[in-house]
Parts: structure tokens; sequence; C-alpha cells
């Protein structure tokens, strides 16, 4: 048996069209897995879509939307289910950072900003896909962190406080949604070379900062954090739920 093979899987994932959220939904086509691509951007949806499509052919739909609107949520969910059938595996991967800088100086609507992107649209999302996994007695839901949200930060405030919420949203859906072989987790990387993080990596001088602090000395790759959502989505994650999986190169091990 192979332990990470999806076929038969429906996986969505939100924010999928750059940096870890499209390497995992193209690892989950992969790995066998139906996959929706999703994103604000419908052209940018269908660019992935069609890749995933060329090496493996009828594994991906598309379906655009803006995950700060419930109502959008709710089309995502419902074209989904007409679409594929249902949904086995929820990714919530999409997020914001519109602010870098002290949080004295954060305008309120930024901030605002922050955590109903980065917190209520997951919890918004996850209550749309539980009812049917629920009735089907079985489920993933994986939520994307970061370290932000273990660490305190002079520049990430609100960006952080949005993420360690994330951790605690998994861990309350693990715990209340267990009983029904529900599996709910976070993965939180580390810096990681995605255009979303370029503010971080593009700067030497942070560069440096962080790498020289890192036991394996680098930044992440995108790549690298889709493993870990394969893992979890799989049999091979069937006994780990209500987890923090930290991937940041060692910087958090000091």
């Amino acid at each position: 048996m192979n332990l990470f093979d999806l076929t038969g899987k429906k996986a969505l994932v939100t924010g999928s069209t750059k940096g870890i959220g499209e390497a995992i939904v193209k690892q989950f086509a992969n790995h066998g897995a139906k996959v929706v691509v999703s994103s604000r951007k419908e052209d940018m949806c269908e660019k992935i879509r069609d890749e995933i499509n060329s090496e493996n052919p009828e594994s991906a739909i598309s379906i655009p939307c803006n995950i700060n609107y419930k109502e959008e949520l709710e089309k995502l969910v419902n074209e989904t289910n007409e679409k594929l059938g249902g949904i086995d595996i929820l990714v919530c991967n999409a997020a914001i950072n519109p602010f870098f800088g002290s949080s004295m100086d954060i305008p309120d609507d930024a901030f605002d900003k922050i955590l109903s992107s980065n917190i209520k649209s997951n919890h918004w999302l996850s209550n749309l896909v539980l009812p049917q996994m629920i009735e089907r007695k079985d489920g993933v839901i994986i939520i994307i962190s970061s370290i932000g949200g273990l660490r305190g930060s002079e520049m990430l405030g609100a960006y952080g406080i949005s993420k360690a919420a994330d951790m605690q949203l998994a861990r309350n859906l693990a715990m209340e949604h267990g009983p029904n072989n529900i599996r709910a987790n976070c993965i939180s990387p580390g810096l990681v070379k995605t255009y979303f993080a370029k503010a971080l990596w593009d700067n030497p001088e942070i560069l440096e900062k962080t790498t020289s602090n890192a036991p394996l000395r680098r930044i992440g790759m995108p790549d690298e954090i889709a493993g870990a959502a394969v893992f979890l989505a799989s049999k091979a994650g069937a006994f780990t739920t209500g987890q923090n999986i930290v991937i940041d190169g060692g910087v958090t091990a000091s």
C-alpha cells in the first residue's frame, strides 16, 4: 500500500496559483487527487489548471474566489461539490499581509483586513465544508500558518497574531470533529521563496539574518512545504490531528 496515494480524493486548495498553494495543488494531483485551483484571478487559476492537466489529464478544475466574501466562499464550495462530487481535503492557504512595520502604525482597516482574511475566512470555509465530512465520517482540513505565529515580531505583528489564531483554529477543529474521523492540522513554514514573502528574502540584510541563524543555512522552497501537506492529506497522516507542523530549516530549534 502506498501511504501517500491520494487517488479518489477531491481537494480544494485556496490561494493555489502561486508559491506554497501552487506547490500543494500540483503535488496533490501528482499523488492522484482531483483538485480545485482557486485564487482571486481567473486567468491565473486557468493557467495553473492547464499546467496540472498537461501533466495529469483531467485532474484539475479552476474556480476563482475572493476569500474575503462569504458568498464567494459559498459559491466556491457549491461549485466544487457540483463538479467534483464533494470535498475530502480542504487546504486553507490564501492569506494576506498588507502592512510591514510597527504595530503602533498599522491602520485599523489593515489590521481588520488581516484578521478577516487570515482567520475568519478559514473559519467560514471550514464550516462550509464540515457538514459533508461529518456525514461521510472522513475528512482532512489543513491550514497554512507560519512561524510568525510562534514568535514575537517588530514588523509583522498583526500577521503573527492571525497565524497564531490559525493554529488554535486547527486545534479546536481537531477536538470538536475528531470523533467523526476528521483531522485538522496546521503547517507553519519559515521563510520560503515565494512572491508573498519576497519583501523578506529579497532584502539581503533580512535574508542574511534569517539564514545565518538557521541550522540549514538557507530558506525553504514551496515543494518542501507541499510534501508535508501530502503527508497530512494521505493515509500516512491518518493518526495526526490537532498539530502544528513547523517547517523552517531549524530556525525555531534554538
